[in-house]
């Protein structure tokens, strides 16, 4: 059957700030191999991927391509997400990156572009009709920039889901939270009992992030952030701004998160083992933690005890509740600073490599939602039907899907929000402060 989203408008910042932007802010910290588009000898393309989540399904395609391409080989490295950022926009900017850049889309492929440091995949796209068929339009058109193609979607559509502990939520008589009065009133239960209400990964900060966008959205709606994602002066002075950092510090007064949150860090998934390990009731983060969960904490998945749903609504909130942030995909780029040899083995990998029939098995075997079309009956048949069709209608029924606002703003604007959101969350400014900092980055 084949498997189409519906009709959706798809904001993103990089809509916001151009016609259709696609962000490549990347993670990690490293593993194996020099930096540099020719570091693997001539003929071989070089790829860096994030450790976690798809990086065995990542791991297993690139061994079946290079078992069948000698001549066309492609030398794979991982890294651990936090570090891999700064990483990978220090090698691309000094033309030594890799010649798959990994990414999300939005305000860091535009610095890219603006660079000349990527191709333009535009005549790719035009010349491989089959390439642009296999994807969801609204996802494929996160790799653009002004009418042009310079990133193709290359995994999972990720949203932020809430998830919980349907054991330790019997435990204290509670159900999820709709609302978010239901959602601060559930804190003193679960803290009576011993168990912190959320687990937070504070120390990586960008999980931090997803509190903010959810609330800003539910809040002011996706307006809000595309105001900014616009570079519209005073932007982040809207109200919903200083509503949603307001009701994230009376959260963390009340006691909302796990002790020791700010040294608790996503990329060692340290916060999901408080989930599923029943010391945490709670935690918001992305759909690619399913995946995690599933591979370390196999008999929480399969048992029945992990819930998920969406974030609660707000009180007299504009944001539709069935709005989504997160990552619509991750993306290739190819470097435009990798030899004609390096560029012809990638986009031969990306035209016949990518999201082949095993592929897109191994994906759904590990519990993600590829984002190609004519799968539904695929992910009907698989044993974690139960997650991956509530991401994907999440995805799929969503009026807007905004994109993770670090990937979607300047690499400058980005950090500097993840800097001072958690500043935010260690109660050292006030919302106010955070609001004036970041309108001074506005243009940046």
């Amino acid at each position: 059957m084949k498997y189409q989203m519906k009709t959706r408008k798809l904001r993103t910042a990089v809509m916001a700030i151009s016609a259709a932007a696609l962000s490549v802010s990347l993670a990690a910290c490293g593993s194996s191999g020099p930096a540099g588009s020719t570091s693997a000898g001539s003929g071989t393309a070089t790829m860096w991927g994030l450790t976690g989540g798809n990086q065995p399904v990542l791991q297993k395609s690139i061994e079946a391509w290079n078992s069948a391409h000698s001549d066309k080989t492609i030398k794979l490295d991982f890294f651990a997400n936090d570090a891999y950022k700064t990483k990978v926009r220090t090698a691309v900017g000094a033309g030594e990156g890799p010649t798959f850049i990994y990414g999300w889309g939005g305000g860091v492929l535009k610095s890219y572009v603006d660079a000349g440091q990527v191709e333009d995949l535009s005549d790719f796209i035009k010349e491989n009709p089959k390439v642009k068929d296999r994807y969801l339009p609204s996802v494929l058109k996160n790799g653009e920039l002004d009418g042009k193609t310079y990133a193709l979607p290359n995994n999972n559509v990720q949203p932020v889901v809430l998830y919980y502990n349907k054991e330790v939520f019997n435990k204290v008589g509670a159900e999820a939270p709709k609302t978010w009065d239901e959602l601060m009133a559930l804190v003193p239960k679960f803290k009576e009992a011993g168990i912190a209400p959320f687990s937070l990964g504070g120390q990586s900060k960008w999980p931090d992030l997803m509190w903010l966008e959810y609330l800003v959205d539910r809040i002011g709606g996706p307006e809000v952030f595309a105001n900014i994602a616009a570079n519209k002066p005073d932007a982040w002075s809207d109200p919903a701004v200083v509503e949603a950092l307001t009701k994230i510090q009376e959260l963390v007064d009340a006691g909302g998160f796990v002790n020791g949150f700010s040294s608790i860090a996503a990329d060692s998934s340290a916060d999901q083992a408080l989930l599923y390990t029943g010391k945490a009731a709670m935690i918001l983060q992305g759909g690619w933690i399913y995946q995690g969960m599933k591979k370390d904490a196999g008999d929480f998945v399969t048992s029945g005890k992990l819930g998920f749903t969406t974030f609660p609504t707000v009180e007299g909130g504009k944001g539709d509740p069935a709005n989504v942030v997160g990552n619509p995909s991750n993306f290739w780029s190819i470097s435009s600073k990798a030899t004609q040899e390096e560029k012809d083995a990638a986009l031969e990998y990306v035209k016949d490599g990518m999201f082949t029939d095993a592929n897109v098995q191994d994906l759904i075997n590990s519990g993600a939602v590829p984002v190609v079309q004519g799968i539904e009956s695929k992910l009907e048949a698989s044993p974690d039907k139960e997650f991956l069709t509530y991401v994907y209608g999440m995805a799929k029924n969503a009026p807007d899907f905004t994109l993770s606002w670090d990937q979607a703003l300047t690499p400058a604007q980005g950090d500097a929000m993840l800097t001072n959101l958690d500043q935010i969350f260690l109660k050292k400014i006030t919302p106010e402060q955070f609001v004036s900092t970041m309108n001074a980055t506005i243009g940046k």
